[in-house]
């Protein structure tokens, strides 16, 4: 069973960056493809981004694409989301997430992914 463990969270001023981390634990991480999602209040959770098992392909949805960054390393079981030029819309809680299936449709899918963790806030003041 995968632990996993969201920090970097907290208040930016809009144009500023975070880094989230997800460290994890009990289990051989790599085996994961990893994605981490978002949920705003009163909205629906949704797909951010994801990272292969290896590193080597990303995935973003489109209002992120040029600003955020994932990136994984499998040596230390975490896997990052480097967030630039953040935007007031992009205030949320953000949750890691792994997942052992493949392709990019289950990747998008939150229900694919039985690992989760606690979430961080991300709040961006404009």
């Amino acid at each position: 069973q995968v632990q996993l463990v969201e920090s970097g969270g907290g208040v930016v001023q809009a144009g500023g960056s975070l880094r989230l981390s997800c460290a994890a634990s009990g289990g051989t991480v790599s085996t994961y493809a990893m994605g981490w999602f978002r949920q705003a209040p009163g909205k629906e959770r949704e797909f951010v981004a994801a990272v292969s098992r290896g590193g080597g392909s990303t995935y973003y949805t489109d209002s992120v694409k040029g600003r955020f960054t994932i990136s994984r390393d499998n040596t230390k079981n975490t896997v990052y989301l480097q967030m630039n030029s953040l935007k007031p819309e992009d205030t949320a809680v953000y949750s890691c997430a792994a997942t052992p299936t493949y392709g990019l449709n289950s990747y998008m899918s939150a229900n694919q992914y039985p690992y989760w963790g606690q979430g961080t806030q991300v709040t961006v003041s404009s």
